[in-house]
């Protein structure tokens, strides 16, 4: 039986649905409906006369036939996906759609004084952006790649840096500090009201500090626990409590006198912003496009671990 076209793009839906094991996830990244994928599946095995998929309300396997189809065809698409991504390299205007998932902080450090270039210099590329600060599959949820701090990227993907090292401090409102004074130690904190952080993982962060080659780890009470910077930072200045994040983040508020520093002789020193991305898949142009114009524009390079704002340049293999 001859190859058609039909077969072609059959086989790149067949391929999606067999790495997600989800159609759901399958059609995010081919941007079809679960619906078109599964007529699609359906015409497939139709045509070749033998069934691919076992398909149940909460799961897809794949049958002898579709594990063999998948080793015989994986590794020879993703070569012709290379090969596509090779031509567009040499396009005069790159084009292209890409799908990152991001984390909160990263939106007005990292993309927002970049995008304004990357959209004048690349019109033909769609950028969809997804902020989410809980830890996710990026492969699964049929990402091209995520954003977030350096030590939160899983250990499997490949990393690059886009920022130097970030100052990690606590703050508080004036008005709060005239209720209950400022905290002399990080062990006061246990004496004080403070705004909890839940990470992407569930867990409740301790806040960390540095002095003079001592490093604490400070379990914080307090009434409220959030898992967004914007939210913690809002109750910050309203006098909730003590917030802690990234100087970055907290320092607009400082300039304005909303918030106050607390401890800078604790201050910590954190990783700063990576984009993290599945080794095993051809880097989509628009991607390395994205990654390339951060390191050019450095929108953190006036923050370092040293001070507030210290000039600070990346390490060219990074």
């Amino acid at each position: 039986m001859e190859l058609s076209r039909s077969d072609l793009a059959d086989f790149a839906y067949f391929l999606a649905i067999a790495r997600h094991r989800s159609f759901r996830k399958a059609a995010l990244e081919m941007q079809v409906t679960p619906s078109a994928l599964s007529h699609a599946m359906t015409a497939l095995e139709t045509r070749r006369g033998v069934r691919l998929l076992n398909r149940t309300t909460r799961s897809v396997t794949l049958t002898a036939a579709g594990e063999d189809l998948f080793a015989a065809i994986a590794m020879p698409i993703e070569r012709i996906a290379e090969a596509s991504g090779n031509l567009d390299r040499l396009r005069d205007a790159p084009a292209g759609r890409i799908r990152i998932n991001v984390l909160e902080d990263a939106v007005p450090l990292v993309l927002d004084p970049v995008m304004p270039v990357f959209v004048d210099r690349y019109p033909d590329v769609e950028i969809d952006i997804a902020v989410n600060n809980r830890m996710i599959d990026i492969v699964g949820n049929g990402f091209d790649a995520g954003i977030r701090y350096g030590g939160t990227v899983p250990e499997d993907m490949v990393a690059r840096r886009l920022s130097p090292s970030l100052r990690w401090i606590a703050a508080a409102a004036p008005a709060y500090l005239d209720r209950f004074g400022a905290p002399a130690h990080p062990r006061d904190l246990a004496n004080h009201r403070c705004i909890g952080i839940r990470l992407g993982n569930e867990l409740v962060y301790k806040w960390e500090f540095e002095r003079d080659g001592e490093s604490l780890e400070i379990a914080t009470p307090g009434p409220v626990t959030v898992d967004e910077s914007h939210a913690a930072v809002a109750f910050g200045r309203a006098g909730v409590g003590i917030i802690y994040g990234a100087a970055p983040i907290l320092q607009p508020d400082i300039d304005r006198g909303a918030l106050i520093p607390l401890l800078p002789e604790w201050a910590s020193v954190g990783e700063g912003f990576h984009i993290y991305y599945s080794g095993r898949r051809q880097v989509p142009t628009a991607l390395r496009l994205l990654t390339d114009l951060i390191r050019e524009v450095r929108p953190l390079d006036a923050w370092s671990h040293g001070s507030a704002r210290w000039p600070h340049t990346l390490p060219a293999g990074e």
